[in-house]
């Protein structure tokens, strides 16, 4: 960028320090990090209708090694990428997609024995009884504490 006739340089790494704390290495060793995390060559589902807030969370469980399907903002996408024949490990769901409930992606999820959260900026009240036994999350999501409970929910037998 040039500003009064004078180049201003702001490296790549500053940018990435700056937008995700001080702890961002080098790309050679952050390569080697996410092959050696527990979420490396894990199929992780985002369904979130929320832009940036999807954008985040595959920007973290990337960071942590993970294969995102998606992000969708759609229940008729999320299906699609059920029945697109890969393997789901694990699924991050927004309660409410565009003001609908997203229990149909959920059933199908959870009869294959996918583990799911569910992610809401409501309380544990507007989820349907159907699906009590899943973890609800609440927004804002952390991404550390959200990379840490899907590890922990892979690993359950």
């Amino acid at each position: 960028m040039q500003q009064g006739g004078v180049w201003l340089y702001v490296p790549i790494l500053q940018l990435f320090r700056a937008r995700f704390g001080a702890g961002v290495v080098m790309p050679e060793t952050a390569t080697r990090l996410r092959n050696r995390s527990p979420l490396a060559g894990r199929r992780i589902l985002i369904v979130e209708d929320e832009y940036f807030l999807a954008d985040d969370m595959s920007a973290a469980l990337r960071a942590l090694g993970a294969d995102i399907a998606g992000p969708v903002g759609e229940i008729g996408d999320a299906l699609g990428v059920l029945n697109d024949g890969g393997i789901i490990d694990a699924a991050v769901l927004d309660v409410n997609i565009h003001e609908q409930p997203i229990y149909p992606v959920a059933r199908e999820l959870l009869a294959r024995s996918v583990p799911i959260v569910f992610t809401s900026g409501f309380d544990k009240v507007v989820i349907n009884r159907e699906f009590e036994h899943v973890p609800l999350w609440e927004k804002p999501i952390d991404p550390v504490a959200m990379a840490r409970g899907l590890v922990r929910m892979i690993a359950k037998p």
